[in-house]
């Protein structure tokens, strides 16, 4: 059966190529403008007036459009060295942080919108980062789409996307929002069906740094809410991305290509606001506590997401100033949130400041806030008392002091019985020695 298998394979590579199509194959309707050949002949780039003049051939029904964009908020460069803890992805990408040469935008429009090998990918966008005219460091985006009209062309379709992805230095930095899970899924896919290797780069998505910033006062974290309400971007008038597999198949039967061209601006607008959010993200690390006013977040979840970096991420150097920049953001925030208030008490306490710990801490067990949280203050003071400064009997009056909370969770008053159990055993054999 191997065998057979085998000279069967080596039969379907030695045969000769077949011969290219010489009219539209499928049922979708002939675009006028495109090529009945595989793909453009060098340097012959048709234009499509059933599409736009703006719409170059790009293969065989593929054609490609490239435009620029001026950003609404523009990126700062060099990143600063803060910028992988708003975006975890970036400390794959090592030592230095992307230059605006090695990073790309990027973006899809399906024909279903939960993925599956069924799924094909009509429209991607690639936006970059280039050079202002105006000089004074300033960019704006160069974007080039790419549109199939009928699956017959998926193959060259995929060929020109994989162009964009071949690395100039090194594999690029390919940014997305929802791109792990969706985008680069459904690429991966189609290259594998149609047999070609898919694109090595590296993976950067926004959507959970956004989630972690506003999902504590959005009604949601989809991309447009965010452009809306947090980057002050204006999409009246824009199509649902989620029309987008109805008005694809809609063409194939109608070949009007006035609702198509909407899902292509409304995919135009995504990259725009996709390297509009990252933009926002570099300044937030770069000046959270300046720039808190301009793009409001959610304090504590930064400061816990940057004071977790510095503890966890041993093997990188974020350097001084984002540590001292991670103190200031714990400190402001735990003058409004009681979980900061007891992480930097805590850390106040181990750190070199522990009379500055404990007032805090004590402030904490002693005030108005959530039970749960007072209970967590006794409990560190507790473990100080009977350990660090050796003085159980303090140590049983904190443990007291917390059994009596009303609110303190079950688990917290389980640990504070066999805490007293252990303290009062103690100071009895202290009594009788």
């Amino acid at each position: 059966m191997a065998q057979n298998l085998r000279a069967r394979l080596q039969r379907l590579r030695e045969a000769p190529s077949p011969k290219p199509v010489t009219g539209p194959p499928g049922n979708g309707p002939p675009v006028a403008g495109s090529s009945s050949r595989g793909s453009p002949l060098p340097g012959k780039k048709a234009p499509s007036p059933a599409l736009g003049s703006e719409w170059e051939e790009a293969g065989y029904q593929t054609f490609k459009r490239t435009g620029y964009l001026d950003l609404p908020i523009s990126p700062d460069f060099p990143l600063p060295r803060s910028l992988p803890i708003l975006i975890p992805d970036l400390l794959r990408y090592s030592p230095d942080l992307p230059g605006p040469e090695d990073m790309v935008f990027f973006d899809l429009e399906t024909t279903g919108l939960s993925g599956g090998a069924g799924t094909v990918a009509f429209l991607a966008a690639f936006g970059r980062f280039v050079r202002s005219d105006s000089g004074m460091g300033a960019f704006r985006l160069r974007l080039d789409q790419y549109l199939l009209l009928d699956y017959p062309g998926e193959d060259e379709f995929l060929a020109a996307l994989l162009q964009e992805f071949e690395p100039g230095r090194g594999p690029p930095l390919v940014v997305t929002y929802n791109g792990k899970s969706f985008d680069s899924q459904i690429l991966k896919t189609r290259c594998i069906m149609k047999g070609r290797r898919p694109p090595a780069y590296y993976p950067a998505d926004l959507l959970h740094p956004a989630r972690r910033l506003w999902k504590r006062f959005l009604p949601s974290c989809s991309q447009g809410e965010i452009e809306t309400a947090i980057l002050g971007l204006d999409r009246t008038g824009d199509v649902s991305g989620a029309l987008a597999p109805d008005i694809w198949f809609s063409f194939l039967k109608t070949a009007d290509p006035q609702p198509l061209m909407g899902i292509c601006d409304h995919n135009r607008r995504d990259i725009l606001g996709l390297a509009s959010l990252f933009s926002a993200l570099v300044r937030i690390a770069d000046a959270p506590l300046v720039v808190q006013g301009k793009f409001r977040y959610d304090s504590e979840a930064l400061a816990l997401r940057w004071r977790e970096a510095l503890v966890k991420v041993r093997d990188r150097d974020f350097g001084e100033a984002v540590v001292e920049a991670g103190l200031e953001l714990l400190a402001a925030a735990a003058e409004e949130h009681p979980r900061s208030a007891l992480v930097f008490a805590q850390d106040l306490l181990t750190q070199g400041h522990a009379g500055e710990g404990r007032r805090r801490l004590l402030r904490i067990a002693r005030g108005s806030v959530d039970g749960v949280f007072r209970a967590a203050a006794y409990r560190v003071l507790a473990i100080d008392a009977e350990w660090r400064r050796k003085a159980p009997g303090e140590a049983l009056a904190l443990v007291e002091e917390a059994l009596a909370l009303a609110d303190a969770g079950e688990g917290q008053r389980r640990d504070f019985l066999r805490r007293e159990e252990r303290l009062r055993r103690r100071l009895g054999r202290e009594t009788r020695g």
